[in-house]
């Protein structure tokens, strides 16, 4: 059977109702704490390898650079250039311009770091489905449609340091129908990966409610907007469970007034998913110790048996990869 985990960027608990959004909610949910960055604030881009590893930032280190995540050749010559020569406010605004201007997706670390870096992941040894998951990309030369519509959102999301949350927008509404399209394809795809019975462990991620939050302060309906839909979307997945199957939901920070907050939130459709999750760094135990100590073995849909040998399989590709000097 299957554990579900599916990442909200920026649930936040203070907005999730359980009377009307039972499917945010699920059958047991709690705020817990999370990290701020050298910004000030919780990162994505720090958060998410923190969630999936248990680790720190620090020990981690996919860390923000003055706020600004140099997730490539072109940023890194930038920050360093920045470092040597500029004030703090104006490097905050290079950085803005940069990732506005060059279509950078600063959340693309490939998922072959955490080996060559000698960093676990909840991933190891598992038959196991990442979809979309932030720094944790397992085929760099893909993408899908959020990742498109992220890269090509142009005036309808731009970074502005002076702004509210740091972001504004064209057209708040046609923002939100692209963010609102992201967050069901990732819940869609999410969902196949359940409905495929091959995987013990599925986890997506999807930024759509983050996306909304950070201009919702001009339009804050739109925020209460997409906690209904998501609450619609994730309703969606829960009916696709089986009898033994479970779903956690994740998210690295809340977001209110178009700005990050300092607590994030888990839920889950059994209170033992959720009950030992004080922190961002317990998640990754808690969906191992899920793992561990209640079958999850795959089944396949087509004959009802069940699908065994993938992780001993990872096991060996993976010492073959080893041996020829790849990881």
């Amino acid at each position: 059977m299957t554990l579900v985990v599916l990442g909200l960027d920026a649930l936040d608990p203070d907005l999730v109702d359980p009377d009307e959004h039972p499917n945010l909610a699920l059958d047991a949910s709690r705020a817990i704490d999370t990290i701020d960055s050298v910004a000030g604030e919780p990162s994505t881009h720090e958060l998410w390898p923190t969630i999936i590893t248990g680790l720190r930032p620090p020990e981690h280190g996919l860390e923000l650079a003055d706020g600004v995540a140099w997730g490539n050749p072109l940023l890194e010559f930038g920050s360093d250039v920045a470092d040597r020569a500029l004030p703090d406010g104006f490097q905050s605004r290079i950085g803005a311009w940069l990732l506005t201007n060059t279509g950078t997706d600063a959340f693309r670390t490939p998922a072959t770091y955490y080996a060559e870096n000698d960093l676990p992941t909840v991933f190891d040894g598992r038959d196991a489905l990442t979809v979309g998951v932030p720094n944790y990309v397992t085929d760099p030369d893909s993408e899908d449609r959020e990742h498109q519509l992220r890269r090509n959102l142009g005036d309808l999301f731009e970074r502005d340091p002076d702004a509210v949350g740091g972001h504004v927008s064209s057209a708040p509404r046609e923002f939100y129908e692209q963010c609102l399209e992201m967050l069901m394809i990732r819940v869609a795809r999410t969902r196949r990966g359940l409905r495929s019975g091959e995987y013990e462990l599925v986890f997506g991620y999807t930024s759509g409610l983050d996306l909304v939050g950070h201009v919702a302060y001009e339009e804050p309906r739109l925020q209460e907007r997409s906690y209904e839909e998501a609450d619609a979307f994730v309703g969606e997945l829960r009916a696709d469970l089986g009898a033994d199957d479970e779903l956690l939901l994740v998210s690295d920070h809340g977001l209110q007034d178009g700005v990050h907050t300092h607590e994030a939130m888990v839920a889950g459709t059994s209170d033992r998913l959720v009950a030992d999750i004080g922190s961002v760094t317990g998640v990754r135990a808690a969906i191992e110790a899920e793992l561990d100590e209640h079958d999850h073995t795959p089944t396949d849909p087509w004959t009802g048996s069940e699908v065994s040998g993938r992780g001993e399989q990872s096991d060996v590709v993976r010492e073959q990869l080893e041996d020829l000097g790849y990881m």
